[in-house]
């Protein structure tokens, strides 16, 4: 679809309809020329910042808000082993599920001394991070069944102490967010929407195609999954098991991972097929999805934006290799997009090489070339994902990149956001706002990085993945995208404030 195209298709009704929510941009926000914003992997804000200064942290948990229930809604009279074992497969030494058993009904420091003494520069195994499962953990607001719907036994209850961290120091010079949640219940996929464009990916006809096997099967409150006959009674017992966990809802939404219909994919082209396609006949392949993005938003308004995925060349190129970059498809949301699909101007334009180890991205940084829009994903090996990597490497990155972009020619005038998409089933002792199906979610770290920043404070506003989105659209004037309307009439409906769009965290009055 050329330029032009995607243009007169999004000046249709639906854009229209939300160029009425569009507003001048409040006075000091054109401070801001231009928005970065880094999207790391799966922590939550107690797994690495329940120690900060003055942030709602762990010192603030009674014995009772960390007490975990079992499937029957009882106390666990201990913690469950880390099923298979604590650390990943292949870290030497490991740590066993045998080890890691009998530990107290409580949070526990993964990296103590005393105990495992596991820093974080060791991998983890992962652990579950799921639409229904992260539901079923919160339990209404309590945050009491992280063990009872994990795979990962006790390991969801593990923290750092975040202090020995790089990107510690910087959350102590400029502004440390403790009360921002991940705009979805779920995994990186589907965050990776919210941040795309607030919007939940949809999979037409599920029931007669390819991904039929994947609708899950939900109980009738639409939040939690029916459990097998065979799945242990207790925690204790065993991961649970449930009748179909699926990556689609049962009226056809993509919650969990989907693969993107363009290569790079992790599915393959089809034999004889068009070789920039995945193969849409394989169960995991998306379909091209049609909502309107922030990014084409700015596009019509003129603003110039970009996606800098690290590795993004080399994993075209057919080097993607594990573990380094060990590039995760299903982190590049556009991609999942008709209008930024292969050969079309938009992509080319867009879609950019962030390089190995982002050498490419801090180029641009060095040289004053970023667009007025930037976001940046590091490469597999740099995000902080537990299962196949580690906290150290990725957090240095992003202490590397930070000192980048304090150097660069545009920093004078910089908005840098630096998050997690999600909280990669750590347990986190902060319940999320009630607003729509879809979340948000638990709690995570957000750093707000700028000259004009509230410098050395922590930020108690309750803010989200869409209030990047929110202050993207109220610096460019730009049309509200229809999520954010529906979570904030959410939000007022479950008695809720409105999520802030990160102005709190700024002095835009100088």
């Amino acid at each position: 679809m050329t330029r032009s195209l995607l243009s007169l298709c999004l000046a249709s009704t639906a854009l229209a309809s939300l160029a009425a929510a569009a507003n001048a941009a409040p006075p000091g926000y054109d401070k801001i020329d231009t928005v970065v914003v880094i999207y790391a992997e799966n922590r939550s804000f107690d797994n690495l910042y329940g120690g900060f200064p003055g942030a709602n942290g762990l010192a603030n948990v009674s014995a009772g808000q960390a007490r975990q229930l079992d499937r029957d809604g009882k106390p666990l009279a201990e913690l469950p082993p880390a099923w298979g074992g604590l650390t990943a497969k292949g870290v030497t030494p490991p740590v066993t599920e045998e080890q890691s058993a009998h530990l107290a009904n409580a949070s526990f420091a993964i990296d103590d001394p005393k105990g495992f003494n596991e820093q974080t520069s060791v991998i983890t195994r992962d652990l579950w991070h799921r639409f229904y499962q992260e539901q079923m953990q919160i339990d209404g607001g309590r945050n009491d069944k992280f063990v009872a719907w994990a795979d990962s036994g006790s390991l969801v209850m593990g923290h750092y102490d975040g202090s020995v961290l790089p990107m510690w120091a910087v959350a102590k010079k400029y502004v440390l967010a403790d009360n921002f949640f991940q705009g979805a219940f779920g995994g990186s996929f589907l965050n990776h929407f919210m941040l795309a464009c607030a919007c939940v990916p949809v999979y037409p006809n599920a029931d007669t195609s390819p991904v039929k096997g994947q609708i899950a099967v939900v109980e009738a409150d639409g939040t939690t999954l029916k459990v097998a006959d065979n799945s242990p009674a207790s925690a204790l017992g065993g991961a649970p098991k449930f009748v179909n966990d699926g990556a689609i809802t049962p009226d056809f939404h993509a919650v969990n991972t989907m693969q993107p219909p363009y290569q790079p994919s992790n599915n393959k082209p089809a034999a004889g097929g068009d070789p920039a396609l995945a193969d849409p006949s394989a169960a995991s392949t998306l379909p091209p999805q049609h909502d309107i993005t922030i990014g084409d938003l700015l596009s019509l308004k003129g603003v110039g934006w970009a996606w800098y995925a690290g590795a993004w060349q080399a994993t075209l190129d057919g080097k993607n290799a594990t573990p380094v970059p060990n590039f995760q498809f299903h982190h590049q949301p556009f991609n999942y997009f008709a209008a930024y699909a292969p050969g079309t101007a938009a992509r080319a334009e867009h879609l950019r090489d962030g390089g190995m180890d982002g050498a490419a991205f801090i180029k641009d940084i060095d040289d004053g070339k970023l667009p007025a829009v930037t976001f940046y994903k590091p490469q597999g090996n740099l995000n902080e994902h537990g299962g196949y990597t580690d906290v150290s490497s990725g957090d240095q990155h992003l202490a590397d990149v930070v000192s980048h972009l304090e150097k660069s020619p545009q920093w004078s005038h910089m908005l840098v956001v630096v998050t997690y998409d999600e909280n990669g089933g750590f347990w986190d002792h902060v319940a999320p706002p009630k607003a729509d199906r879809w979340g948000p979610g638990n709690r995570i770290p957000a750093f707000i990085i700028s000259p004009y920043a509230k410098m050395g404070t922590v930020d108690h506003t309750q803010y989200d993945t869409t209030s990047i989105l929110r202050f993207i659209t109220a610096r460019y004037d730009l049309p509200v995208l229809s999520g954010i309307v529906a979570r904030d009439k959410a939000l007022r409906n479950n008695d809720q404030p409105p999520m802030g769009d990160l102005s709190a965290a700024l002095d835009l009055g100088r």
